[in-house]
């Protein structure tokens, strides 16, 4: 009989009592599917009298994480606790340094310390894996490190927030100020205990550079992530955008330039019919663009006991199976410094402003886009609000500094009477 593949989990939250249930209630399946059984070693949380709604008194509990990474009875150190430092980062270093592999669903940490993590895994001969630090139960890890490697990756893009896209969501199909989808996403437990992490971007930026380093063969760069949340995005904008056929996303989309890797996370709109366009409520979507294969699109659960588990599990049965795997695709020492560029590359722009009731509000700010050489591809003007007109424009493909350029130019105007908003629009 093949020997067992022995876990330590340290973090028994809502992914961590998932995987437990998982080894427990499939203990067959699994083995036939990775030749060999998988066994729970030994667990470590903070609080060890919580009702988990799972039995823990056949597994051997560490209070220190670091001395459950470290056990010689455990393989496999699947780190659930989350943090970009503290216990999580100690007892994953300590883990790699005694040889043991490492599945970690911590964005935060490879963010912020994936090169050195992944130089120290490779020096050890350990494998770090992540699948379900990205996208929950959507397995886009394993896509690009392996069904696509093949190809040469041209874009990486995708809604990678559950609650933001539930937040949007909301705002839509209620109709509901951004203000009150806050308050009901909050009620029902989807925002981060600092909310910012989620409608900040900060999440999904996280997620958007792991991805990014894997496409592009890069160190992990989160630093270069352009952020921007969706705080500032009205009722009028999603009823506004919808009206031109759009819809809004905070989208992550990650490209390699002559001048660098772009890396954006912001608020965008995609056509309404598009694949981003129909995605509702938490789910999260991925699209990769290979030059051999095309337009790829995966979409599931983003977050969640269930998916994100499976996510985990997906990482251990390849462990199990002996498939050894550089962290980003490639050996670390391979990977190259990202040269950070700016999200250049020409698009079409959505433009929402207020103009003053006077004659040539209109053709004023026509001129002031044309000086800047930003050409209008359609506009439409609402009726007047008191004396002022709300007005929409989409713009031809032009690049951010020219756009930025006719902005600056459109609020010296004396006709414009709010500030312009302006929001990409990704052709998808």
């Amino acid at each position: 009989m093949s020997q067992p593949l022995r876990l330590g989990i340290a973090g028994l939250g809502t992914v961590g009592t998932g995987v437990v249930k998982i080894v427990r209630q499939k203990a067959a399946l699994l083995e036939a599917r990775s030749g060999r059984p998988i066994a729970i070693s030994a667990v470590s949380a903070r609080t060890r009298a919580k009702d988990r709604g799972v039995s823990l008194d056949s597994y051997a509990w560490e209070d220190d994480p670091v001395t459950l990474a470290t056990r010689d009875d455990v393989d496999v150190f699947v780190e659930l606790m989350g943090g970009s430092d503290g216990p999580a980062k100690a007892a994953v270093e300590a883990a790699l340094k005694a040889g043991k592999d490492v599945v970690t669903a911590n964005k935060a940490l490879l963010a912020h310390h994936g090169q050195a993590l992944a130089e120290l895994a490779e020096a050890s001969g350990s494998v770090l894996r992540f699948e379900a630090a990205v996208a929950g139960g959507i397995p886009v890890i394993k896509a690009l490190t392996e069904g696509l490697a093949g190809n040469v990756i041209i874009r990486v893009m995708g809604v990678m927030n559950g609650t933001c896209n539930y937040i949007l969501t909301r705002m839509e199909d209620g109709g509901l100020t951004y203000d009150a989808a806050f308050a009901e996403a909050d009620a029902l437990g989807y925002l981060e205990a600092d909310p910012t992490l989620d409608v900040g971007g900060i999440d999904a930026g996280h997620k958007l550079s792991l991805l990014a380093a894997i496409a592009f063969g890069t160190q992990v760069s989160f630093s270069g992530v352009e952020l921007e949340g969706i705080g500032k995005v009205t009722i009028d904008d999603i009823k506004q955008a919808a009206d031109m056929g759009f819809r809004i996303k905070l989208l992550g989309v990650s490209r390699m330039t002559g001048r660098g890797l772009e890396q954006s996370m912001a608020p965008c709109l995609v056509p309404a019919s598009s694949p981003l366009g129909q995605l509702s409520g938490g789910t999260n979507m991925v699209v990769i663009e290979g030059d051999q294969v095309g337009q790829i699109v995966m979409r599931g659960a983003g977050a969640g006991e269930g998916p994100t588990a499976s996510a985990v599990m997906g990482d251990v049965m390849d462990v199990a199976r002996g498939l050894r795997v550089s962290t980003f695709g490639q050996a670390a020492s391979k990977l190259v410094p990202a040269v950070p560029a700016k999200a250049t590359t020409p698009a079409p722009y959505y433009l929402r402003t207020q103009l003053a009731d006077k004659p040539g509000a209109l053709a004023k700010v026509a001129a002031a886009l044309g000086e800047a050489g930003v050409s209008i591809h359609r506009m439409r003007q609402y009726d007047h609000v008191e004396d002022r007109a709300p007005v929409l424009i989409v713009t031809h493909k032009t690049t951010r500094a020219a756009l930025d350029q006719a902005l600056e130019a459109m609020q010296k105007l004396a006709v414009v009477v709010a500030a312009p908003v302006a929001l990409r629009i990704e052709e998808v």
